[in-house]
């Protein structure tokens, strides 16, 4: 057999087997093989190697995509010195994502422009990239599709969904007010991970105005216990970045 038509049978077997890298890249590592005068089992290993790398790569890309995230942020990305003081305290443990393992909550609490979104984003991407199953969602974006299943009573098939997420983002959590039977859906959804499965909420409301969104003094009490049972309670008060941003570019 030629070594075109090996490697058009290398090629195929690749195809059916679906090694996408490996059909890329054989020739390639083949060339490099003879050059370094590898042995056989170092060649199979790079190949092999090339094969899971991407492979680790393309799952870490699926995760992130399907968490359905508003927009890309990095960990990277945060200018640290710009966060409040507790944020930039806190950030080393919490990166780490020991929180997830231990099923505890996070809740970014301050005024509006302090970066929560973006922690909490950057967080959850993170954990993507760890192999854990992701859900970013803005509170008003779930209230609607809790309501929507109700009336079309898959509302339990949703829930178990729910619960299965290793960390769920809750993101924009004081934005909008609840009815009586809003506040009722979301605190038992939200109730179904307390204790076991990791939640992070940011909020512009300090908890002593949550009964503002809820209403119900005593649903906003066991809201508040439940979530803050354990967790992470991040102080987000500080300087806007949005105005900062707005001001340096009003003095360009």
């Amino acid at each position: 057999m030629s070594a075109k038509e090996l490697n058009l049978q290398i090629d195929t077997l690749c195809r059916e087997l679906r090694l996408a890298t490996l059909r890329k890249e054989f020739e390639t590592v083949a060339a490099e093989a003879a050059r370094e005068t590898l042995s056989y089992e170092e060649f199979l290993h790079r190949l092999l190697e090339l094969e899971y790398n991407r492979r680790i790569e393309n799952r870490q890309k699926a995760h992130i995509r399907q968490a359905g995230f508003v927009q890309y942020k990095y960990l990277h990305d945060i200018n640290r010195d710009d966060l409040p003081e507790d944020a930039a305290a806190k950030l080393p443990m919490l990166e780490r994502l020991d929180f997830i393992k231990t099923g505890q909550n996070i809740i970014f609490s301050g005024n509006p422009g302090t970066g929560k979104s973006h922690l909490a984003t950057a967080l959850g991407i993170s954990a993507c990239q760890q192999g854990y199953r992701v859900l970013f969602t803005t509170v008003p974006r779930l209230l609607t599709q809790l309501r929507e299943s109700r009336s079309q009573r898959y509302l339990r098939m949703v829930e178990n969904r729910f619960e299965k997420f290793d960390l769920v983002v809750c993101d924009e959590f004081g934005y909008i007010s609840f009815d009586k039977e809003g506040a009722e859906l979301l605190f038992s959804h939200l109730s179904l991970r307390c204790g076991r499965k990791s939640t992070i909420i940011t909020t512009n409301l300090s908890f002593d105005r949550w009964k503002e969104i809820f209403g119900d003094p005593v649903l906003t009490a066991a809201m508040v216990d439940r979530l803050t049972h354990k967790a992470h309670i991040v102080n987000m008060n500080g300087k806007s970045f949005r105005v900062k941003e707005t001001r340096q570019m009003m003095e360009k």
